[in-house]
C-alpha cells in the first residue's frame, strides 16, 4: 500500500487561514458587548469562527489520514484521534479539541440556538484553544518522522 505524504503547502495555507479568522474574531471582541450583540459583529463572528473550526479539522483530517488507523467518521472522533496519535495534547484533545468539534456541529446544525451573548464569551474566553492546536501542527510540521509521517 502507498503512503499518504503531507502536503506542506496544503496544511501551511489552512493554518494560514485559521490564523487569518482568529484575527478577525480577536477584533469582533474587542467590541463592546451591547454594539457586538445589537450589530452585524454576532452574525460575523458565527461566520468567522465556522470557517476557522473547519480550517481546524481539514487540518487535521489531512494529517490523521496520512497514519495507520488515523480514519475517523466524525468530528469528536477526529479530535480524540489527534491527541491519540500524539498530534496534538492528549488532555487537550480530549476537552478542548472536543468542545471545539462539538460547537462546530452547533454552528452547523443548531445555529438557531445559538445567543450572541455565548458567541461573544466564546471569542473572548477561548480563542487561545486556535494558538495551542496551531502550535502543535506547527511542531508536527517541523518533525514529521516523529510522528511518523512524511512530506512530499
Amino acid at each position: 500500500m502507498t503512503k499518504l505524504l503531507v502536503d506542506r503547502d496544503v496544511v501551511n495555507k489552512r493554518v494560514g487561514g485559521v490564523e487569518a479568522e482568529v484575527a478577525e474574531l480577536s477584533e469582533l471582541a474587542k467590541q463592546p458587548l451591547e454594539e457586538f450583540t445589537e450589530g452585524p459583529g454576532w452574525k460575523l463572528a458565527q461566520f468567522h469562527l465556522h470557517r476557522a473550526l473547519e480550517g481546524v479539522f481539514n487540518i487535521s483530517t489531512h494529517l490523521l489520514s496520512r497514519l495507520p488507523g488515523g480514519v475517523a467518521t466524525q468530528y469528536k472522533e477526529i479530535a480524540v484521534q489527534m491527541g491519540e496519535k500524539g498530534l496534538v495534547p492528549k488532555e487537550f484533545a480530549q476537552t478542548r479539541l472536543v468542545e471545539m468539534a462539538k460547537y462546530r456541529n452547533r454552528l452547523v446544525h443548531f445555529y438557531a440556538e445559538i445567543t450572541a451573548d455565548e458567541l461573544y464569551g466564546l471569542i473572548k474566553d477561548d480563542l487561545g484553544d486556535f494558538d495551542l492546536f496551531l502550535a502543535a501542527v506547527k511542531k508536527t510540521l517541523s518533525n514529521l518522522e516523529e510522528f511518523g509521517l512524511a512530506a512530499e
